[in-house]
């Protein structure tokens, strides 16, 4: 059997591991999802629409290091290219793959179906190269190898989302078998002179402070120096506190755990150790106007110890040309003991009275009801708006993980990419926590949780809006249509499925919900809450007003 260009993409893709793939087809691919089916070391996942089937390969990234979504020419794919574009902001290994017309259209004259009726194929390609850091296209069989390869090990080294377009005549050209995947998987060299001067740097500030605090961004994750932030705290001893988009990124039952820094809005006690520390050692942050409230919360000056992914900044001078998990081990095996941040302070508690089982259903007795579900086993979506800070003030078991959006911060993400979680660690609960307005944008990804029986448990806040809008700035835009969400899940069973909708509007009938839902192996359960409009976090209104504030700053006389 000759083996082709689609089976050289899908044994790379198995060879990074890859146990499954996402796709919608369309007839510019469907030559391509056949070569791919005749690898039997993924599976093939279908999704609703190119947007979600994007959303859900980016969840998969998030659970399973990389992964890969399929879909057809310029109506899949730039559909698509909005959550590859979430999922270059998120920094997620993402590899976009679309069918793209004959190779023998290319400079033809041809006016083609599904594209902008003109005669140049490219614009695709050239708008990929701006949401991704490498995008090709294959028009041949002898260069698609090196093309495969450039692309995944880029999105690989840059953990972030790469695009490739495959002429839908050449999928099934012959083409070289692969070699081992080494060479996709090195490391780049350490320059060992710069490392050693930012250690340096760094251990000399850290001798001269007493109150040391760590900082850990979102970014940690994408440069697998999770293990090593753990390491450095135990050696430190000092408090550690993480931003909003880390949540669940560094152990909250570690003993240095101090909570969340989040400017106004931090966990109790919080906001004093950081703006009060002699060094702050920022570890992979991303400071945008969320995570600093407005830019009223951005660690600056010589006290802040900056700790990026491929470079650090410490007293004025920036170091590059090694890894960030080199560079925090390095430090690890120096590092002085700074104990004074952890004296006397301690992690944040969530603590809120249950309520009466016949009380009205309140935000703060969802909350309690959900926290008390997390096990080291679950992880648990936040969608867009109040559901972050709902997120941020739960006490993590060790194990558990959070997953937000909160860079691009796409309403609906947290359905699709919840479905995209699930597939890639059945192995775990899954929980997700979603408002009625985000999740009317993506609901239909829900069909594919029964489809594959998945057990997603979804807390769907039904207060009739948009709440998050609302608190940074009203108008009647932020008022939707009411659905009936538990009532959608006779409509994806289709008389066939396993799925459950349930309705709890007070603390008990959430308490039974939640039983039921738990008891639900076979597919996944929507529970919709019933809250008032105006219930939302406190949190949430002191954040927005500050957003508020600064999305309505005059413009500055030129």
């Amino acid at each position: 059997m000759a083996y082709t260009v689609g089976m050289y993409l899908a044994e790379r893709l198995a060879q990074i591991g890859l146990k499954h793939h996402f796709a919608v087809a369309g007839d510019y691919n469907l030559v391509l999802l056949d070569q791919l089916l005749l690898n039997k070391d993924m599976e093939q996942i279908y999704c609703c629409n190119e947007l979600n089937c994007g959303f859900s390969a980016e969840g998969y990234a998030r659970a399973h290091g990389a992964a890969a979504a399929v879909v057809t020419f310029s109506v899949g794919a730039i559909s698509a290219m909005n959550a590859i574009g979430g999922a270059y902001a998120e920094n997620l290994p993402v590899i976009l793959i679309s069918g793209s017309p004959n190779s023998n259209d290319y400079g033809s004259g041809h006016i083609l179906h599904h594209t902008l009726g003109t005669t140049d194929y490219g614009y695709q390609l050239e708008m990929a190269r701006h949401v991704t850091c490498a995008a090709e296209s294959i028009t041949d069989a002898a260069s698609a190898p090196a093309k495969i390869d450039h692309v995944i090990r880029t999105a690989l080294r840059e953990r972030k989302p790469a695009y490739l377009e495959i002429a839908c005549n050449v999928s099934s050209a012959e083409c070289p078998r692969p070699g081992p995947v080494s060479s996709l998987l090195a490391e780049p060299a350490t320059d060992p002179v710069s490392l050693k001067a930012a250690l340096e740097a760094s251990l000399s500030a850290l001798n001269k402070a007493e109150r040391v605090v760590m900082l850990v961004g979102s970014k940690i994750r994408a440069a697998d120096a999770q293990a090593q932030a753990v390491e450095l705290a135990d050696r430190l001893g000092c408090a550690v506190t993480i931003m909003s988009a880390a949540k669940g990124f560094f152990p909250e039952d570690h003993p240095g755990f101090r909570g969340l820094y989040w400017g106004e809005v931090s966990s109790p006690g919080a906001q004093e150790l950081v703006e009060n520390a002699d060094v702050v050692l920022c570890l992979a942050p991303v400071f945008n106007d969320y995570s600093t409230v407005g830019w009223n919360a951005w660690p600056k000056g010589d006290k802040v110890l900056l700790a990026e992914p491929n470079r650090v900044t410490v007293g004025g001078q920036s170091f590059e040309g090694f890894a960030l998990r080199d560079f925090l081990k390095g430090l690890t095996d120096r590092a002085p003991s700074k104990p004074a941040t952890a004296q006397g302070t301690h992690a944040p508690k969530l603590e809120i009275k249950p309520a009466a089982r016949d009380a009205r259903l309140t935000n703060d007795e969802m909350a309690r009801q959900i926290n008390a579900m997390l096990t080291p086993n679950t992880t648990l979506a936040a969608e867009t708006g109040d559901s972050w800070f709902n997120a941020m003030r739960m006490n993590l078991p060790g194990g558990a993980r959070v997953e937000v959006e909160m860079q691009w911060g796409h309403i609906g993400w947290s359905v699709p990419s919840t479905f995209g979680n699930a597939m890639g660690s059945k192995d775990r609960q899954h929980i997700m926590m979603v408002g009625d307005g985000s999740f009317q944008l993506t609901a239909q990804e829900v069909a594919q949780m029964v489809r594959y029986e998945l057990p997603v448990i979804i807390f769907l806040v039904n207060n009739k809006g948009y709440v998050i809008e609302i608190a940074i700035h009203d108008g009647p835009y932020n008022y939707i249509k009411n659905w009936d969400y538990a009532g959608l899940m006779e409509v994806f069973n289709a008389g066939e499925g396993h799925g459950i909708g349930l309705h709890a509007k007070t603390a008990g009938e959430l308490e039974d919900a939640i039983k039921k839902a738990q008891a639900n192996k076979r597919g996944p359960t929507i529970i919709e809450c019933s809250l008032e409009r105006t219930d939302c976090t406190e949190t949430l209104i002191k954040w927005g007003k500050r957003v508020a504030a600064a999305n309505s700053r005059k413009p500055q006389a030129v």
